[in-house]
């Protein structure tokens, strides 16, 4: 029988699979001090490194982590969803927007829209205003632009 004292630790590596409790917290803009997400709350999330699942500066505060770690990070948004770029607000036209909803959708201002790339990839975008013939989204990340302090405590590695 293993000891607690003799176990070995698993550590995170850039293609590991994870199980974790995270909190996100804004710590810039006019939503400083806003908590984004927190599992700590509810179930653990899951996680494989390297997929996109976050992004890489975030991803890389967890390399070489220990199961069983429990830290925060304070990232810069160029550390962390990189700043915000003005080129990501764009206006799609309704004939577009209606292709890419469901039957009977109403949009309104604030809603997330889910977009299907000529790759045949997925993006998605916030309406910020309807018009008559379009709709102005805002496709950047909703974390891109602000600074974070992230709690995590590594359940898992695989």
């Amino acid at each position: 029988m293993i000891s607690t004292s003799d176990a070995v630790h698993a550590f995170v590596r850039a293609d590991s699979y994870l199980t974790l409790h995270y909190r996100i917290e804004l710590t810039s803009g006019p939503a400083a001090g806003a908590v984004f997400v927190d599992t700590f709350l509810d179930r653990p999330a899951t996680l494989q490194m390297g997929v996109g699942q976050w992004s890489p500066g975030v991803e890389e505060v967890l390399l070489g982590r220990a199961e069983g770690a429990h830290f925060t990070a304070a990232l810069l948004a160029g550390q962390a969803y990189g700043e915000r770029n003005p080129e990501l607000i764009q206006r799609v036209s309704r004939a577009a927007m209606l292709s890419n909803a469901p039957p009977d959708t109403e949009f309104e201002p604030g809603d997330l829209v889910e977009f299907v790339a000529p790759n045949g990839g997925r993006y998605s975008g916030v309406l910020k205003e309807l018009g008559e013939t379009s709709g102005l989204f805002d496709f950047n990340h909703p974390l891109a632009g602000a600074d974070l302090l992230i709690e995590i405590e590594i359940l898992g590695v695989m």
